[in-house]
């Protein structure tokens, strides 16, 4: 029967062989034809050894034999041991070329792929399909898309322009290059031989270049050719319904996975819990997630990042816990979501958790991932633990821009200011570019800080590294440029950007507001309103603090009115302290009373010492004491409230009331904080304090003070003795205000900065008004424009005019 199948297949002499060697019982050697295709079989099977001893064995070898050789050695990624082979082959073909050009193409390597493509056609091989495929999807793989345009023009020069198969790999080549254009124009040529594996390269070209509604269209219109699709075209387009949320689609495609039977395979599946994940159906994508047979660490993952982003961070967590439970091979991008987990849960179980976490990745070794490590700087730092999250960014032996900005971004929204502008100091020195979150922290540090001359240093080089700047950068510049008295700046930046939010009309509106311009604050939010931006929480409180600082009462109560009935904004402790503070300060201390009894909140100190602050300016010390009563128990370790009552006290000459504050002060260990002034010159902050010789210029300062109390007191300046202290005679009262830190700082100003440039002070407590009448005097006589920001707001001192309208 065996000889009949062998005389059947041509092999004549193969068949007398066999006969004589069965009938004299002695061994046969198969023909090469049958050794080549055990030598191909052993190649396949992945039993390389087995195939070395074989082609050594071999007692003669054609071309088909080196070729298997060849082909084997490139795709096992031995393309050493190929090209040598490939040296040693007696007579090459272009068959031989292609299988060691898709060696090199399969790792990747660029110039030795091309150096033989082009060898090949100058030795007069011409590429086929095949080679001009494994080129195609070389330049796919790496991005290199000026080789393959080459490769195209070969293409087109040969006429394999009509090929599907060469087409497909130029579609798949332009697409995985972001020049989807060019793919959909040669998808578009293509009017027939359209193949599923052409429309998947198209839909997944689509679908990762960031145009999903064309790759759900493709997918459409492949379905109407009567193209079926698979495994690997369908994970594309269910990406695309997940990415612009679009779950009826999604649905419909899963209809098409069940009818054509790739429910099993795991890569669909996985796309399947990612759809419905991310189109915020979490009960559906948990049915997918478990009907999967086997228990995939990527589907996992991924529908615990759904959790995360629908906010069932518990059950994120619970599927962390029964992954750890199965013994799945946690990855690591399981733990960032995982910990992003417990970035806003601060209850004693979680941080006992988050703990665990952190010790099962030092465990697995995780730890020494960048990912890992920044997700755990992140949470730490979300949670206010500075000190570990420093710890872990101590200890990363690669740290990337991430890294930094996680850290510096911590400390900022920690207010631990300083320290954020030291750590990007010294992340520049590293050598890190700062990308668009970290600068945006940074000028919110810097806002905080009032360090303006350290914020235009980091604006310039944001500049200067060619970034496009985002929202939350541009938003953060028009903080710090406001919150350091630079209106105009300010205003610039805000003109310049593209796109606003409400965030950046607040932003401006409260930065007019505290430097005195309350009217264009009003102007600039109906702007806001005519441009269609809703206002928000924050919002609010700025306009009504811009008219509280301008005595603006009836147009405060129609915007408190307006939030509440019209944008049914739930009013808050802010915006009562605002409304009281002006009815307060405009002489309705009832009315403020009144409000304050019938707020929908209970009412915090904040509140409280608005009330305070406005019986201090009318005189009314039985409403004062109640009100710092009341702080007395809200805040008992704040020294505002009994510094204010015990004023009041030594206003009315009530000097046993005062001593007893004193005395409540002294047994609840309350001390006043320190006042004190600085301001920023060549980089550099100086601080004063009243009295101050501390400064190396003390000498020098001082000696420019006392002319400068000359020189006023001639224009008509008269010290206000209601602001020196009590205790010390009358030449005393006046040489303790004139050395206040606001004058020394002034003084300074005068003495470093030249003609023309204003002077920027910024102080911790409310400048005192005599030291707010001197500045007047000083920015007329000595020709200056002095911006000098207390704890409540900016004044902008010029000619002899303060922005605030003397009503501060």
């Amino acid at each position: 029967m065996f000889k009949y199948i062998i005389y059947r297949h041509g092999h004549v002499n193969f068949a007398k062989n066999f006969h004589n060697a069965a009938t004299a019982s002695i061994p046969i050697t198969p023909p090469l034809y049958y050794t080549n295709q055990k030598l191909t079989g052993l190649w396949k099977s992945g039993r390389i050894n087995e195939a070395l001893n074989l082609f050594d064995e071999m007692p003669e070898r054609d071309e088909f034999t080196y070729n298997t050789m060849i082909a084997g050695y490139a795709n096992s990624g031995n393309v050493t041991d190929a090209h040598k082979l490939f040296n040693e082959t007696p007579s090459k073909s272009s068959i031989t070329w292609s299988s060691l050009i898709s060696g090199y193409c399969k790792m990747g390597l660029e110039h030795e792929s091309m150096r033989l493509f082009y060898e090949m056609q100058y030795e007069g091989f011409k590429p086929s399909m095949f080679t001009l495929g494994s080129v195609l999807r070389m330049c796919s793989m790496n991005g290199l898309l000026l080789r393959g345009e080459q490769v195209h023009g070969y293409v087109i020069k040969t006429q394999f322009d009509v090929n599907v198969f060469v087409v497909t790999g130029l579609v798949d080549m332009y697409a995985q290059c972001k020049r989807v254009s060019e793919a959909k124009c040669l998808f578009k040529m293509m009017s027939y031989g359209k193949n599923h594996v052409t429309w998947t390269a198209m839909i997944t070209g689509l679908s990762r270049n960031g145009d999903q509604l064309g790759a759900i269209e493709c997918f459409r219109d492949m379905r109407a050719e009567g193209v079926e699709a698979n495994q690997y075209t369908f994970p594309s387009v269910l990406t695309a319904c997940g990415e612009i949320l679009n779950l009826r689609f999604g649905v419909q495609v899963h209809g098409c996975i069940v009818k054509g039977g790739f429910s099993g395979n795991v890569f669909v599946e996985s796309a399947l819990v990612d759809m419905y994940a991310k189109c915020g159906n979490l009960n559906d994508a948990k049915v997918a997630l478990e009907s999967m047979e086997v228990d995939d660490v990527v589907s996992w993952n991924t529908m615990i990042v759904g959790c995360v982003r629908q906010g069932c961070k518990q059950e994120a967590l619970l599927l962390f816990k029964k992954m750890h439970t199965k013994n799945m091979k946690i990855d690591d991008f399981t733990y960032p979501s995982v910990l992003n987990c417990f970035a806003s849960l601060n209850d004693s179980s979680s941080v006992k958790s988050s703990k665990s976490v952190h010790c099962m990745a030092v465990k697995t070794g995780f730890v020494g991932y960048v990912l890992v490590c920044n997700a755990l700087m992140d949470m730490y730092a979300k949670r206010g633990d500075l000190s570990c999250a420093f710890e872990v960014f101590d200890n990363m032996e690669e740290k990337d821009v991430v890294s930094w900005t996680s850290l510096v971004t911590g400390y900022t929204h920690n207010n631990a200011h300083e320290e954020a502008l030291k750590l990007f100091c010294k992340m520049r020195i590293s050598g890190i570019k700062p990308d668009q979150i970290v600068t945006a922290s940074v000028f919110s540090s810097c806002a905080e800080l009032t360090v303006l001359d350290f914020g235009q240093q980091v604006q310039a080089g944001f500049i200067k590294s060619g970034l496009h700047s985002s929202l939350s950068v541009d938003n953060s510049l028009v903080t710090m440029y406001t919150n350091c008295g630079c209106l105009e700046d300010a205003s610039k930046v805000f003109a310049s950007m593209d796109t606003k939010n409400v965030i950046t009309w607040t932003a401006l509106i409260m930065g007019y507001a505290k430097n005195g311009k309350s009217k264009e604050s009003l102007v600039l939010y109906k702007q806001m309103i005519d441009s269609g931006i809703k206002p928000d929480f924050i919002t609010f409180i700025g306009l009504l603090f811009a008219c509280s600082h301008a005595g603006l009462v009836d147009q405060a109560r129609e915007y408190f009115d307006s939030m509440v009935n019209f944008y049914h904004i739930k009013p808050g402790q802010d915006h009562y302290a605002c409304m009281i503070d002006l009815l307060g300060r405009s002489g309705k201390i009832q009315e403020a009373e009144e409000l304050l009894n019938n707020m929908v909140v209970e009412p915090d100190a904040t509140v409280w010492k608005a009330l305070l602050s406005a019986c201090r300016v009318h005189g009314k010390i039985e409403l004062a004491e109640k009100a710092a009563n009341t702080l007395f128990e809200l805040e008992p370790q704040d020294a505002v409230p009994y510094i204010m009552l015990s004023n009041m006290y030594s206003s009315a000459c009530r000097w046993d009331d005062v001593a007893r504050i004193r005395r409540l002060m002294k047994s609840r260990g309350v001390s006043k904080e320190p006042g004190y002034s600085w301001m920023e010159i060549n980089s550099k902050v100086h601080s004063f304090m009243s009295e101050d010789r501390n400064h190396e210029k003390a000498n020098l300062i001082y000696l420019k003070i006392d002319e400068v109390m000359t020189s006023i007191r001639k224009a008509g300046y008269v010290p206000d003795m209601n602001f020196a202290l009590h205790n010390i005679d009358e030449e005393g009262k006046e040489l303790g205000l004139a050395y206040h830190g606001e004058k020394l700082a002034v003084a300074f100003g005068l003495l470093e900065l030249p003609q023309g440039m204003p002077i920027r002070i910024y102080k911790n407590l409310r400048v005192c008004g005599d030291c707010h009448t001197a500045m007047k005097f000083i920015s007329s006589v000595y020709g200056r424009t002095i911006i000098l920001r207390d704890s409540k707001r900016f004044h902008h001192f010029k000619e002899g005019v303060c922005s605030c309208g003397e009503y501060w």
